[in-house]
């Protein structure tokens, strides 16, 4: 008898050890392969494997109550019903699954604890030091931007860079050990100075923003230091600016941008972004609640460009193909209207209510500040790359401080 209850217990225990080995590998091989399109699928999957033989679904409804997941899931239900009332499911869906990599948190997040934290970090940190190695290859030596050989546009590169550089100021200022904070404040500038030689202005522009906003929330109970430090990031973009060449020819070709649009000639970057938000608030006054269903702004800028306006913007798709409108709010309203809009701004403050919930608030506000303006220039979702960072960074954030207690010295 008592032999057979030990031999039980060993296989629950080697049941238990194997479960646990997977789950780590999945957190671990999650943070290298977020970088690659066809790997993070995989390893999307592996978690999600990971978490269900890890008794995930017996735990959903505790996981649930936790703000973002609950926010992910009403946003990408509302998504998922809007297909319904589009004209074309197919294309719909395939919006749809771009959205629908925010589930991946939900996977995540139950899946850390203290012991698997160091896997989650260390394979994090794996692929983003290599990655970030490509691009400063990339840059240095072949004089391009962006990282080609994961298909990763400046613009996603840029955006890796800010969020680097947002993550190593606040725990520069949440840190105590000089020498630590030294080098985190160095390798901040060291990334943000990259950025300045990425040609994604609105990603560069989100992340001064966050950067500022960081300061001013980190240091606002002492003014000497909130003066000394908003300076002295004053002084470093300053010289930043002045001396990247690619910031330089970036301003210049705003200017030009500008002069061609006031010319009524809107086949340019900025040109073709104005008028995208132009004819996305049209599309927005037409159907306001609802929107025209997931999948159909794109299909509506082609039908309706041509006559809006007396055909002011008729040249724009043969000069680009039209695959988003440069703006999250602009995008989704399209997509379903005010019902979208609501449910995304819901998004948006749970994600910094949930951090804030864990005595992170500093940090949540500088992360959704990123992602509020990021979404002013850009439609965040078709940067892939940025939203699995961001989740995995605020997981990691949360259970570190659930843990250890010491990822921050703020209040909530």
């Amino acid at each position: 008898m008592h032999e057979k209850l030990a031999g039980s217990l060993r296989q629950s225990q080697g049941i238990y050890e194997w479960r646990d080995m997977l789950a780590r590998f999945a957190l671990f091989f999650f943070g290298i392969a977020l970088w690659h399109k066809g790997l993070s699928l995989f390893a999307g999957i592996l978690l999600a494997l990971a978490w269900i033989l890890d008794g995930g679904l017996r735990q959903l409804e505790q996981t649930i109550k936790e703000p973002l997941v609950l926010a992910i899931l009403i946003f990408c239900t509302v998504l998922a019903l809007g297909i319904f009332w589009g004209d074309d499911l197919r294309s719909g869906y395939n919006v749809w699954k771009k959205y629908a990599i925010l589930l991946v948190f939900i996977p995540y997040l139950p899946l850390l604890n203290k012991q698997r934290l160091s896997w989650a970090v260390s394979g994090l940190l794996i692929g983003y030091s290599g990655v970030l190695l490509m691009g400063v290859y990339q840059w240095v030596v072949m004089g391009g931007e962006g990282v080609p050989l994961l298909k990763m546009s400046r613009t996603g590169f840029s955006g890796m860079l800010g969020i680097g550089v947002i993550l190593a100021i606040y725990l520069a200022g949440a840190g105590s050990n000089k020498k630590v904070k030294l080098l985190l404040w160095f390798f901040a500038s060291f990334l943000l100075f990259l950025q300045f030689n990425q040609g994604a202005r609105g990603v560069l522009l989100a992340t001064l923003f966050a950067v500022l906003f960081l300061i001013l929330m980190r240091y606002k109970t002492r003014i000497k230091t909130l003066i000394g430090v908003t300076a002295a990031t004053l002084i470093v973009v300053g010289v930043f600016s002045y001396y990247s060449v690619s910031f330089e020819n970036r301003l210049v070709e705003t200017q030009n941008d500008i002069e061609l649009s006031q010319r009524g000639k809107y086949t340019s970057s900025l040109g073709y972004r104005l008028a995208m938000w132009d004819v996305g608030l049209h599309g927005i006054a037409q159907r306001p609640w609802f929107g025209h269903g997931t999948g159909m702004p794109s299909r509506y800028f082609d039908e309706t460009v041509t006559t809006y306006k007396d055909g002011l913007y008729k040249d724009l798709p043969g000069w680009l193909k039209t695959y988003h409108y440069h703006n999250d709010w602009i995008e989704i309203g399209m997509q379903i209207g005010a019902l979208g809009l609501l449910t995304y701004a819901f998004f948006l403050w749970s994600w910094f209510q949930m951090l804030r919930a864990h005595r992170l608030a500093t940090l949540g506000a500088a992360l959704v500040c990123f992602v509020f303006v990021v979404g002013l220039v850009e439609t965040l979702v078709f940067f892939r790359v940025i939203l699995y960072l961001l989740l995995v960074i605020t997981a990691i954030a949360i259970v570190w401080q659930k843990e250890y207690g010491n990822v921050a010295k703020e209040g909530g």
